[in-house]
C-alpha cells in the first residue's frame, strides 16, 4: 500500500470556463491554465503520480507542449490511471477537498465523485470530494483562485 498527496491552485480569471471535477460549474469567472486548469483533477492526478513515485503531471503533460493546449483534465486523469496500472498499481480510495470562497459546489459534488470514479475504475463509494471556503482569508477567500487537495491510497 502506498500513499500519496496531490495540491494544484489556479487563479481566476474571465472568459474561461470553470471546470470542476469534470464539471462545468456556471460562475462568472473560470480558472486560467494551459489545460482546462480542473484543480481538482490535477491534485488527484498528482497524488496519483506521487504515490507510485512517478513524478507530477507537469512531468508527464508539460504546460509548454501545444499537445496539451485546452486538454480536457479528465482525459488526463486516465492517462494517469493507464500508466499506474502498466506498473501493476491499483486505486484504493480518493479522498480530496477543494478550497474555494465561491461558487457553492455542493450541488456537483455527486457528479464530480462520478466523473473520478469513472476516470479512475473504482466504486463510487471510493472517491470523497469535499468543498470549503477559507472564510474570506487569503488568496482562496478574497476569491482570487481556486485550489485543492488530494489523497490517495494505491495497492
Amino acid at each position: 500500500m502506498r500513499i500519496g498527496h496531490g495540491y494544484d491552485v489556479h487563479k481566476l480569471v474571465e472568459d474561461r470556463k470553470l471546470i470542476l471535477g469534470g464539471v462545468e460549474i456556471p460562475y462568472e469567472k473560470g480558472l486560467l491554465g494551459h489545460s482546462d486548469a480542473d484543480v481538482l483533477l490535477h491534485a488527484i492526478s498528482d497524488a496519483l503520480l506521487g504515490a507510485t513515485a512517478k513524478g507530477d503531471i507537469g512531468k508527464h503533460f508539460p504546460d509548454n507542449d501545444d499537445k496539451y493546449l485546452g486538454a480536457d483534465s479528465l482525459k488526463l486523469l486516465e492517462e494517469v490511471v493507464k500508466l499506474i496500472e502498466n506498473d501493476g498499481y491499483k486505486i484504493v480510495n480518493i479522498d480530496s477537498t477543494v478550497i474555494a470562497q465561491r461558487p457553492k459546489l455542493l450541488n456537483y459534488i455527486d457528479s464530480m465523485r462520478e466523473n473520478v470514479a469513472k476516470a479512475c475504475k473504482i466504486d463510487i463509494n471510493c472517491v470523497n470530494i469535499k468543498a470549503t471556503t477559507e472564510e474570506k482569508l487569503g488568496f482562496t477567500g478574497e476569491g482570487l483562485g481556486i485550489s485543492a487537495h488530494a489523497v490517495v491510497l494505491v495497492d
